[in-house]
């Protein structure tokens, strides 16, 4: 079935690894680098079904031979600790014929890459395992428009309120600061990139008729109790495959065995599910806390007035059966119905409050600025480090600015106080809800232990009634 796995890293010189090296064993090439003289065959490899280079708009045309490009990028790099290139590794869903996950993978490529500056060697691997993955290298520079490569970082230089450069005689050069040339390794990307590798699958697979969906978000964002195993790797999974046992490998056995029985858990929890609406059937309680109430009530007649203190922590079964009533439960399903729903509600509020907190840190980083900005704007003398600071709130509020003359400082700070107080009740209605979670939870496990308690009761009565 289609499983999910897209990873990123980068591959640096500061590791010992090369972009030429990296290129060669992922198309089973053999490749020279230029920059060391190592020849790195990997012409015996199997596995690799398709290999080629996509290239951006401004990238020279050579740069399809997969030499040149990687030989340029080891020239271009100078840095002993450079990063060469970014690698996106993806698995293929099994679903899809080759030549579907190819035209998948290159579309997928093209729009989230290449459109977007860099240049990609994708090579796609099948041993016929059962395991068809693609690898994608990138390059980490922009192009010029003349087809050079462009810079990482750009420097600029922090200029006084005349807009002339500040020299530095410490250091004896002028002030500056670096800014990267491109968004791509801005922390939001990972995320972005790994949403639309879900997304183009499910889309692939829809439109060739297949049922079955991959999602991007771990088991514990998308609810589902169940624990992710970890990835081989290449070494490991060829070792598994010649039967020896490795650290990885057990790792997700043990996972597995662990999965197995909260699956067993899952299902004995179906089965008293469906036990408790066969008893509702028969006795015909009108809620589920009239049931409870009964069974206790029961209990207490029997003299075993003891009885739901050595079932659950609440302090006071009233709290339990007040719940029960209040929220109008009628089933275990409604309570599971319940819980989930108040869960469901805090993580809406949590996702509310993420862009709030965005929204004033950004406000706040205005708001300070231009408050620096209109303190030394007026003055007639300014210390070097005041000039400093007037000078990056200048620089700082015209690139927030798109053109406008007028800072709107007071519109700031009136969508910040307009945000505060919007958090502020949100945080008041996340926090109260963190606390009637846990109660409700508290409740929850009380039922399923008095459920539980009179299954195993009620049980032995029935095999005996069964027998007669």
């Amino acid at each position: 079935m289609a499983i999910y796995h897209c990873s990123l890293k980068i591959i640096s010189r500061g590791k010992g690894k090369s972009a030429v090296a990296a290129a060669a064993y992922r198309s089973g090439e053999s490749l020279t680098n230029e920059y060391d003289g190592v020849t790195h065959d990997y012409t015996r490899k199997g596995g690799v079904v398709h290999t080629e280079i996509l290239l951006p708009e401004n990238a020279p045309a050579e740069y399809a031979d997969r030499s040149l490009l990687w030989n340029a990028v080891e020239k271009i790099e100078k840095a002993k600790n450079a990063q060469l290139a970014r690698e996106i590794e993806i698995a293929l869903p099994q679903e899809l014929t080759r030549e579907q996950g190819i035209s998948l993978v290159r579309e997928y490529v093209k729009e989230q890459f290449v459109n977007a500056g860099m240049c990609a060697d994708l090579a796609i691997h099948d041993t016929g395992g059962g395991n068809p993955h693609a690898h994608v290298m990138l390059t980490m520079r922009p192009f010029e428009q003349g087809g050079a490569w462009g810079a990482k970082q750009k420097k600029e230089y922090i200029l006084d309120r005349n807009g002339n450069k500040i020299y530095d005689p410490k250091k004896r050069q002028y002030k500056c600061k670096s800014i990267p040339a491109t968004d791509w390794n801005e922390q939001t990307k990972a995320e972005e990139w790994r949403a639309a590798w879900a997304e183009i699958c499910n889309r692939a697979l829809e439109q060739n008729g297949h049922a079955e969906r991959i999602d991007h978000r771990s088991y514990e964002r998308q609810g589902i109790d169940q624990i992710p195993t970890v990835h081989l790797g290449v070494a490991a999974s060829a070792m598994e495959k010649r039967g020896i046992r490795t650290e990885r490998g057990n790792l997700n056995r043990e996972i597995e065995v662990t999965n197995q029985r909260l699956r067993q858990l899952k299902a004995r929890i179906s089965k008293l599910q469906n036990w408790l609406k066969e008893e509702q059937a028969n006795t015909e309680p009108p809620t589920l806390a009239d049931y409870i109430q009964g069974i206790l009530s029961r209990k207490a007649q029997a003299g075993k007035s003891s009885y739901s203190q050595s079932l659950y922590n609440l302090k006071d079964a009233a709290k339990m059966l007040n719940f029960l009533q209040q929220n109008q439960i009628m089933d275990m399903a409604g309570l599971d119905e319940k819980f989930k729903g108040m869960i469901g509600e805090q993580m809406d509020i949590r996702d509310k409050l993420k862009p709030i907190d965005r929204r004033l840190a950004t406000l706040k980083k205005h708001i300070e600025q231009a408050d620096i900005y209109f303190k030394y704007k007026g003055a007639k003398k300014l210390t070097e480090a005041d000039e400093i600071m007037f000078t990056a709130a200048k620089n700082y509020l015209k690139g927030v600015m798109n053109g406008k003359t007028t800072i709107p400082t007071k519109a700031w700070k009136t969508e910040y106080d307009k945000l505060t107080a919007e958090r502020k009740t949100l945080n008041q209605r996340y926090l109260a809800l963190k606390d009637e979670v846990k109660e409700a939870e508290q409740i929850r496990k009380s039922v399923y232990t008095i459920l539980r308690r009179e299954q195993r009761e009620q049980a032995p009565r029935r095999t005996q009634e069964t027998e007669l």
